[in-house]
C-alpha cells in the first residue's frame, strides 16, 4: 500500500504545471473580445486541461476590463475554487448562446466549491463586483468570441 500511495505522489508531482508548480500567474494565453452589454471584456482564453487547472493563480493584480473564460470541450456542471488565487473573483457561469446562467462571488484562497446551476461549457471570471457594478445578472447575455452566431 505504501509503494502505491508514492507512486501515486510521484505521478502527481510530474503532472504538476510547471506555472502551478512554480507559483507563477500564466499571462500569455490567447485573448477574446467579449461584450456585456456595451461592456468590453478583454479575457484570457483558458481552453486546456492544464491552463483550467493554473487559472488565474497567483496573479497579484488584474485590470478592470480584463477576465479569463474558461472554456469546456462539453457542458456539465462546471464547479470552482480559489486555491492559490490571491484575487476575489465573480464567476459567471455560461451557456452556448453567451446567457449567464448564474454568478459565484468567490474568496480569495479558499477551497469552497462554486457550481453552475445547470450544465454548461464556459465560465468568466471577473475581479470581484465587476458584474453587479455594472447591473449585470443572470439571464444577461454576453456576445463576442464563443458566443457568435455560426454561419
Amino acid at each position: 500500500m505504501k509503494r502505491l500511495i508514492a507512486r501515486f505522489a510521484c505521478l502527481f508531482a510530474l503532472s504538476v504545471p510547471t506555472a502551478w508548480a512554480q507559483g507563477s500567474p500564466q499571462l500569455q494565453l490567447p485573448r477574446v473580445t467579449l461584450k456585456a452589454g456595451m461592456h468590453l471584456i478583454q479575457a484570457q482564453v483558458a481552453a486546456t486541461p492544464e491552463q483550467r487547472s493554473i487559472g488565474l493563480m497567483h496573479r497579484q493584480d488584474m485590470p478592470v476590463q480584463e477576465g479569463m473564460l474558461f472554456v469546456f470541450e462539453q457542458s456539465a456542471t462546471q464547479c470552482f475554487w480559489m486555491k492559490n488565487t490571491l484575487l476575489p473573483l465573480t464567476a459567471a457561469f455560461v451557456a452556448d448562446d453567451g446567457t449567464i446562467v448564474n454568478l459565484a462571488d468567490m474568496k480569495p484562497q479558499t477551497l469552497d466549491s462554486h457550481c453552475s446551476t445547470q450544465p454548461v461549457r464556459y465560465v468568466l471570471e471577473m475581479n470581484q463586483g465587476w458584474f453587479a457594478k455594472r447591473g449585470i445578472q443572470a439571464g444577461a447575455r454576453l456576445s463576442g468570441g464563443p458566443f457568435e452566431p455560426r454561419r
